[in-house]
């Protein structure tokens, strides 16, 4: 993208590429080409849009990469690299090309991923950051059809500007149902027995069970799963406490469940029912220390991630008889070792990571993922996304105009720039009629950054990667929110882009504070240009704009409007704002084509005209 800058006879060359940082613009042309440090491409055709699953701001969060829909093809192509039920399938059939492809080794899979926008895994298939790297920024949303992300590397997903989806609540029952008959088969010794009667033996003595009415469950994670779990043990006479940082104690409260430090419930607990996510913090969390910790004879059940459990600590606490029993469903390494002593353990029960393996649930999970991924590939910010900031569907309706305003004012602010020093420091005020916590900017702000960046950057900016962006380009952008006197049914009256510590292509565009300042609002649902610098203007932001400095004088609107009519340049929208009846002015112009060079040269040509930007929007 190229813009032009022009103050009265000067007319600058030809946009330069160059290969630099945000911090370091090379004078005179904001919109020179700059090398992603990353080396990444963040999604492009088809998920560059903001919403839940009912909001569609297709018009809004779309890339300026618009060739690359054209160069994949009409459908995108979507890999599922595990076995996906049929309903899933089926979904995805009808908006892009599916390839199954399972069993691929990471080789095979970087082979491929270059083709493809969409990914679709379960738990054995490894996304890492090699992957996102041989995408070449193809690849748009990785899906991972069940609960746990510790597969797919979040960091590198986030750089690349990829979306990643689970689907969290289709296996929620099977699941929490899994941990229960493994806590039932536990306790009464139901696979050692049925294995004994198999193998011709009667031993009712040696597998007397105990009961679990009036015993103490811990539950290691009070999300979905574990909340489910909590409900049916209670049902079952158990006494149940809970642990989990992150879990409010109403929503404990409301299942009878007591919420306890991590240390009072391994100690207090007669069984630990693990579900807990596996991440750097829980990584064998359970370990020689911790189950010295426990109560002698504890049973535990892990139906969540095999590495929060030290296997070889575990196989000495049960040669010690510290843990009586375990039931375990997943494992660090899957499928295990042949050899494992711990499978191979006379007091632990083991199943094929058979959690969310229920008929039911299958196909629930199938459908869900598809559908998530379906809806990035559309565009559509999934409610179930993990490395994007989870934006609520009603708040995503109600600032639907505002965010295409946000990204405008970015653009147009960052076209305002000129000098060696370039953009290190952004401030956004918000003014509204709200409190502090009833706005949520994170999408705003996500929309400004894609502004400001993508202009100045080989970069494609969206709300999965805007924040990271900015970040490793020394962008520095600050929120500020003033409540003022406008009606409390609109969510803001107005949004501010202040830059500072930069010189201005439009001297007007500057505040007193020395800082360039442009100040919009959403009217009868579209963007507008409010305010340029001290110059209050009314103009509809959309096309391109000329903004101009002049003298205020009778003719002025004539004269400029006659200069792009004979040049064939449509006039969509001319606002005029004045500092006093004539004294300086600002005539800010939408022009629905880009006026050629001579246009351009004519309008500086007028005498009372001081000073004249044409920027693109």
């Amino acid at each position: 993208m190229a813009s032009s800058t022009y103050t009265k006879a000067v007319f600058p060359s030809s946009t330069r590429s160059a290969s630099t940082s945000l911090a370091s613009l090379t004078t005179k042309n904001p919109f020179l080409r700059v090398s992603s440090l990353s080396g990444s491409r963040c999604a492009s055709c088809y998920c560059q849009r903001a919403c839940a699953s009912v909001v569609n701001v297709t018009s809004v969060l779309k890339t300026a990469d618009s060739k690359s829909s054209s160069a994949h093809g009409s459908k995108p192509t979507i890999l599922v690299s595990e076995k996906l039920g049929e309903a899933g399938l089926q979904l995805l059939r009808e908006v892009g090309e599916v390839e199954c492809a399972y069993d691929l080794s990471p080789e095979q899979l970087c082979n491929k991923i270059s083709s493809c926008d969409a990914l679709i895994v379960r738990s054995a298939t490894k996304v890492t950051r090699q992957v996102f790297e041989a995408s070449k920024g193809r690849l748009k949303v990785v899906g991972r059809a069940g609960v746990g992300i510790d597969n797919v590397d979040l960091q590198a997903a986030t750089e690349y500007g990829c979306l990643v989806v689970n689907a969290p609540t289709a296996n929620t029952i099977a699941a929490a149902e899994h941990g229960i008959a493994l806590l039932a088969a536990m306790a009464r010794n139901v696979a050692q027995a049925d294995a004994s009667i198999k193998a011709g033996k009667w031993q009712r003595n040696k597998y007397v069970g105990v009961s679990m009415v009036g015993k103490t469950l811990a539950v290691m994670g009070f999300g979905k799963v574990g909340s489910e779990v909590a409900r049916r043990a209670k049902g079952l006479g158990m006494n149940v406490i809970a642990h989990d940082p992150y879990a409010p104690a109403d929503r404990a409260r409301a299942v009878g469940v007591e919420l306890v430090s991590f240390e009072k419930a391994i100690a207090a607990a007669d069984f630990i029912s693990l579900h807990m996510p596996l991440t750097a913090t829980t990584k064998k969390i359970f370990n020689d220390a911790t189950f010295a910790k426990m109560k002698k004879g504890v049973r535990i059940i892990n139906v969540a991630r095999g590495g929060v459990i030290d296997e070889d600590a575990l196989v000495k606490a049960l040669d010690a008889g510290t843990v009586a029993q375990a039931a375990l469903d997943v494992f660090a390494e899957e499928p295990p070792p042949k050899d494992s002593k711990l499978v191979k353990h006379e007091n632990v029960t083991v199943t094929p990571h058979l959690g969310a393996s229920t008929k039911e649930a299958q196909e629930g999970v199938a459908i869900e993922i598809a559908e998530a991924v379906v809806g990035a590939l559309r565009g559509e910010l999934s409610a179930t996304a993990v490395n994007a900031p989870m934006v609520a569907p009603e708040v995503l309706s109600e600032l639907a105009p505002y965010v295409l305003l946000a990204e405008k004012l970015g653009r147009l602010a960052v076209q305002l720039v000129s000098g060696g020093k370039g953009i290190k420091a952004v401030k956004v005020v918000y003014r509204s009629a709200r409190g502090h916590d009833d706005l949520d900017t994170r999408l705003l702000r996500a929309m400004i950054t894609k502004g400001i960046i993508e202009p100045i950057s080989n970069s494609i900016v969206n709300i999965v990667n805007a924040d990271f962006t900015a970040k490793e380009k020394g962008l520095r952008i600050s929120e500020e929110r003033i409540v003022v006197d406008s009606s409390p049914e609109l969510p803001l009256d107005s949004i501010q882009v202040q830059i500072s510590n930069v010189e201005s292509k439009f001297a007007s565009a500057v505040k007193v504070n020395g800082e360039i300042s442009i100040e919009g609002k959403v009217k009868d649902g579209m963007p507008h240009l409010t305010c340029v610098g001290s110059f209050g203007v009314d103009v509809s932001l959309e096309g391109n704009l000329i903004l101009c400095r002049q003298i205020d004088q009778p003719g002025m609107i004539g004269r400029v409007g006659n200069i792009l009519a004979d040049h064939n340049v449509n006039v969509s929208f001319m606002s005029v704002g004045r500092t006093s009846r004539g004294k300086m002015a600002i005539m800010a112009i939408g022009v629905d084509e880009e006026p050629n060079k001579v246009a351009l040269e004519n309008i500086g040509s007028v005498s009372a005209i001081e000073e004249f930007v044409f920027l693109k929007l």
